[in-house]
């Protein structure tokens, strides 16, 4: 039987029967709901249900966009993303150009139900040992945004994920940025893999922990960079964090999820490093993570970090979450009267 989490009658946002492309909310609203639309896809097929019996239809057919392509993981064949294209009634081209989105790729996190478990399971190790870029699933993923780029161009190109779905966006959007192409992205819960520092409810123990941190790692990357054969990696490191900093993802976390709330400690401790005079150690510190580095040192590659990104608007929701479930959850993005806070922190 159906969650009511599942049905778009039931937990959609029926309110917005009028989306307002300007709005920052409605923008953010529709983008959760065409995540839930793919989650909603991967729970249909595990369930066959299909013709009127599927649920998924209505979560992107409310805001007018149609299913362009389904996107499946080669590995179990489950459906862990979407290509939606906008086709409003009445919309006229000059219009669609300007105001509305005109395809979006989105891409799910983890399910627990059903046969897909293992799979986002296995992806979800790949982003704690900083591999995601090695997953046939992300490499699906980035060939179906350069697909749509290449034959649509770039413009009012939206990316959008959550959770397991956001790292897959986030590295999509990195790598496009890397290219010179800057995509609209909205990025939910993203992974952020650190120590809970967020967590401590001192401000001077949180604040002294992170500058400490900031200086071990800053001193740990000169360190690397001093060896001749990392100098080349480190210089190409800086130089690629600097390239995608025009690139300025939406990203949206509850500081009651353990799993993405360092982002919020992330760009305010960053903001407090520029302001007290020692913005540039924390401006190497801030590409780099302590165990990359630790890896560099004993001659060992390491990835550049997944999570760390140079610029992003960042909205923290406020509102009390009843449970790290709730914390976690793509529903509490598309409800109204959220308590939001909302800041862009751009690098330099």
């Amino acid at each position: 039987m159906a969650s009511e989490r599942e049905e778009f009658s039931v937990s959609g946002p029926l309110h917005l029967d009028v989306v307002n492309w300007d709005n920052a909310d409605h923008r953010r609203s529709v983008a959760a709901c065409l995540v839930q639309g793919v989650y909603i896809l991967e729970r249909d097929r595990q369930e066959k249900r299909q013709g009127d019996e599927a649920l998924a239809p209505p979560w992107w057919k409310f805001f007018n966009f149609k299913l362009y392509r389904q996107l499946v993981d080669d590995a179990d064949s489950s459906i862990f993303g979407a290509v939606y294209e906008y086709t409003p009634p009445g919309c006229n081209s000059n219009e669609l150009a300007v105001k509305c989105p005109r395809y979006v790729i989105a891409f799910r996190g983890t399910i627990t139900k059903g046969d897909a478990f293992s799979r986002d399971l296995e992806l979800d190790m790949h982003i704690i040992r900083n591999e995601l870029h090695f997953s046939s699933r992300f490499e699906t993923g980035i060939q179906a945004v350069r697909s749509v780029v290449a034959t649509f161009g770039s413009s009012n190109i939206w990316l959008t994920g959550h959770s397991l779905g956001a790292a897959i966006a986030m590295l999509a959007g990195k790598t496009m940025a890397k290219t010179g192409v800057f995509l609209e992205a909205f990025l939910f819960n993203s992974p952020y893999l650190s120590a809970p520092v967020e967590r401590i409810k001192d401000k001077k123990v949180k604040h002294g922990i992170r500058i400490a941190t900031s200086v071990i790692t800053a001193g740990l990357a000169f360190a690397s960079s001093v060896k001749s054969n990392n100098r080349q990696k480190n210089l190409s490191r800086g130089s690629s964090f600097a390239a995608i900093s025009r690139w300025v993802p939406c990203l949206f976390v509850n500081p009651a999820d353990h799993i993405c709330s360092e982002y919020i400690g992330y760009f305010e401790h960053r903001k407090k490093m520029e302001d007290i005079g020692i913005g540039a150690i924390e401006n190497l510190a801030t590409q780099h993570s302590v165990g990359g580095l630790f890896m560099n040192l004993l001659g060992k590659d390491s990835e550049e970090p997944m999570h760390l990104i140079p610029s992003a608007a960042l909205t923290v929701n406020l509102t009390p979450s009843p449970d790290f479930k709730e914390a976690h959850g793509i529903h509490q993005w598309w409800r109204p009267a959220l308590r939001l806070d909302s800041k862009t922190y751009l690098y330099s």
